[in-house]
């Protein structure tokens, strides 16, 4: 029988994500919003969660964990729900420590993930979207092309996170008629780095990556030679993506609750009001409808299956669907929510530039 309840272990992670939410990231989304960046001290405090090292092996300096793309998505939901650019900042690096668990060579994991496993902050990114209103990632632009003894990637990325500080990039490009991704230092000859500017994630470092020729060595590609399953990679990042979108859709939607019952206009409630109760109804069936398929998708990843369906259709649903919950809970508040005193207007921001990119987070 098919069970939508959580384990023990994973309702007392959720309590913990849910308080750390509650602590660091809420009370300072709107400050780091605000000033477009996140203090030093935040990723150190992240950083002490393990939330990145817990699920790496134990060889590499790693807690050892089985991974759990369901559990992960579960700490995003909650993460998201405090600030989903805080709660990126704060899982970036499994975005690379991941794939390279996940998919790399023995010398890849002993070369790349103990610095990440450290008892300091060390980031480390995925580069997949491309500054192309025609982007597909399935069929990116860059190329990954065999040159002498290893390999050269040329083209261009754009919305890599925590690009700032990033030790490596593992970018996603095209070789021959297929996928690949490539290992590569942020002082790679070839390799220049220009901040982005977004609508929304403002305090989440983005950054374009210019690659210019830039040479990769024949045991950098992610895989070595037998390569990488890069859509099982993609399809863990937009499950990633899917489970942020419902926690800020949650987000909304509770703060709206008890707003909508205390506004009154015309001598009453304005949550007692039709259009507006139906809504909020409404808002909470998407919520849960978002949830469902991320855990779906997620699931289908932790017991081995094709996931690449599931995951694209919840990656879609969530960002539809949360940039409508957004929307309506900007008209919830009528004209406090075009204003800053109220956190929905940064919540409408972020859900519509989480709508539209790729590899921003990993489960």
């Amino acid at each position: 029988m098919i069970s939508f309840a959580l384990t023990d272990d994973q309702q007392t992670v959720r309590e913990s994500m849910r308080g750390f939410a509650a602590a660091a990231l809420r009370p300072k989304a709107r400050e780091c919003d605000e000033a477009a960046a996140i203090p030093d001290a935040f990723y150190e405090q992240a950083w002490e969660l393990g939330l990145v090292a817990t699920q790496l092996p134990e060889a590499v300096g790693g807690y050892g964990a089985p991974r759990s793309p369901l559990t992960n998505a579960i700490v995003l939901e909650e993460l998201a729900y405090g600030d989903a650019a805080l709660a990126l900042a704060a899982v970036g690096p499994a975005l690379f420590a991941y794939a390279v668990a996940d998919q790399g060579t023995a010398e890849q994991q002993q070369a790349y993930l103990p610095g990440l496993c450290g008892d300091r902050y060390q980031a480390a990114s995925l580069a997949v979207a491309e500054p192309s209103p025609t982007f597909d990632a399935c069929a990116p632009r860059t190329t990954l092309e065999r040159q002498g003894s290893g390999y050269v990637l040329r083209g261009s990325k754009c919305a890599v996170p925590l690009a700032d500080r990033a030790g490596h990039f593992l970018v996603v490009a095209r070789e021959g008629d297929g996928l690949a991704a490539a290992i590569i230092a942020r002082d790679a000859a070839g390799l220049t780095i220009r901040d982005d500017k977004t609508l929304g994630l403002k305090a989440l470092p983005l950054a374009t990556l210019e690659l210019d020729g830039v040479r990769v060595a024949a045991g950098d590609k992610l895989g070595g030679s037998a390569g990488a399953d890069v859509g099982r990679l993609l399809a863990h990042s937009r499950v990633a993506i899917a489970a942020l979108l419902t926690g800020l859709g949650r987000a909304v939607l509770d703060y709206c609750i008890p707003y909508t019952k205390e506004r009154v206009a015309f001598g009453e409630a304005i949550a007692r009001k039709q259009s507006i109760a139906f809504r909020l109804a409404e808002m909470q069936m998407e919520v849960d409808c978002m949830r469902w398929m991320t855990w779906k998708a997620a699931s289908q990843l932790e017991y081995g299956h094709d996931a690449t369906r599931a995951a694209h259709l919840a990656r879609t649903y969530t960002a539809d669907k949360g940039m409508w919950i957004a929307d309506n809970g900007v008209q919830c508040l009528g004209g406090h929510g075009f204003i800053r005193e109220h956190p929905v207007e940064l919540w409408y921001r972020n859900a519509r530039t989480l709508g539209v990119l790729e590899g921003l987070a990993s489960v």
